[in-house]
C-alpha cells in the first residue's frame, strides 16, 4: 500500500491506518474463531441483566433504581462490559503481542488504543440489546409509570462515549506498562475490577446511596459517564455534579497516563 493510502511513516494519519488495522484484527479473531461470533457481545450483558433483573425485582424487594428497571439496568451495563474487558485486556496489552511490540517503530501507545477501539465497537455492537427492550416496553407496558420515553437525552451519549474513551486510554497508558514491572497487578486489577462493580452506580443510581457515601460515589469517574448513558430513559438523574467529578477525573488520568507511559516506556521494552 502506498504512503499516499496509510500516509508516511511517523504521521499521524499512519497511526490512525495501524491503529485500525489493529482493532479490525482483534474483532475478526474474535468473531470468526466463535461458532456464536457476534452473539458473543450480546450474550453477555443479557445474562447478566437477567440475573440482576430477577434477584432485584423477583426475590428482593428492590427501593433503587428506576422504574423500567431492566432498562435502567442495561443502560449502565452495556458501557461496563465496555470498561470491564478493556481494562482487563490492558493488563496484557504488551506481553500478549511482546515481539511485536520490540520490533516495530509504531508509538506504543498504539498498544493500548487498539484495546480500547475494539472493546468501544464491541460496545456499539452490543446497543441493539438496549434498543430491543426499550421498544418491547413501550410495545407492551400498559403501565404509565412503567413505560420508558427516549428524550433529548440521547443527545448526551456521544458525550458519554467520549468520556469513557478519554478514561480508558488514561487506565491503560497507566496499567499496561505498571503490569510489566510489576507482574502482580494483574490479578490485582482483576480484584479490583470485581469489587468496583458493586462500587459504580450499575444496578443503582448515585442519588440511592445513603449520607455521605452519597458525595462519597460521584467521585467515582464511571458515575457521572454512566448518568450521561442514562439520561435519554431516565432525564431526572441528571447529576451536575457527578459529572464536572467524572470530566475532571478523566483528564486527570489522561495526563498522569500519559506521563507515566513515557517514564516506563524504555524499561518496559527492556522487561519484554
Amino acid at each position: 500500500m502506498s504512503h499516499t493510502a496509510v500516509g508516511a511513516p511517523g504521521t499521524p494519519r499512519r497511526y490512525l491506518h495501524s491503529l485500525w488495522l489493529l482493532s479490525a484484527r482483534d474483532l475478526k479473531v474474535r468473531y470468526s474463531t466463535s461458532v456464536l461470533g457476534y452473539l458473543w457481545s450480546v450474550l453477555d450483558p443479557l445474562v447478566m441483566s437477567a440475573i440482576y433483573w430477577f434477584v432485584f425485582t423477583q426475590v428482593f424487594h428492590r427501593d433503587v433504581g428506576e422504574e423500567p428497571y431492566i432498562v435502567f439496568l442495561i443502560s449502565a451495563l452495556l458501557p461496563w462490559v465496555w470498561f470491564n474487558a478493556a481494562v482487563g485486556d490492558f493488563t496484557r496489552a504488551f506481553k500478549k503481542d511482546a515481539r511485536l511490540v520490540r520490533s516495530t517503530a509504531i508509538p506504543r501507545s498504539i498498544w493500548v488504543n487498539r484495546i480500547v477501539l475494539s472493546k468501544g465497537m464491541e460496545y456499539l455492537f452490543s446497543l441493539p440489546v438496549l434498543v430491543i427492550f426499550v421498544v418491547v416496553n413501550l410495545l407492551i407496558e400498559k403501565n404509565p409509570d412503567q413505560v420508558v420515553h427516549v428524550g433529548w437525552g440521547l443527545l448526551w451519549m456521544p458525550v458519554a462515549i467520549l468520556l469513557q474513551t478519554i478514561l480508558l486510554v488514561g487506565l491503560g497508558l497507566l496499567i499496561a506498562p505498571l503490569c510489566v514491572m510489576y507482574v502482580d497487578l494483574e490479578r490485582t486489577t482483576a480484584l479490583i475490577l470485581r469489587a468496583m462493580f458493586y462500587a459504580t452506580p450499575i444496578i443503582y443510581n448515585v442519588t440511592d446511596l445513603p449520607g455521605i457515601a452519597q458525595t462519597l460515589g460521584a467521585f467515582n469517574p464511571l458515575a457521572g459517564i454512566f448518568m450521561l448513558y442514562r439520561m435519554p430513559f431516565f432525564p431526572e438523574q441528571w447529576n451536575p455534579f457527578a459529572l464536572a467529578v467524572s470530566v475532571v477525573m478523566s483528564l486527570l488520568i489522561l495526563v498522569l497516563g500519559a506521563w507515566v507511559f513515557r517514564r516506563l516506556e524504555r524499561p518496559v521494552l527492556k522487561e519484554l
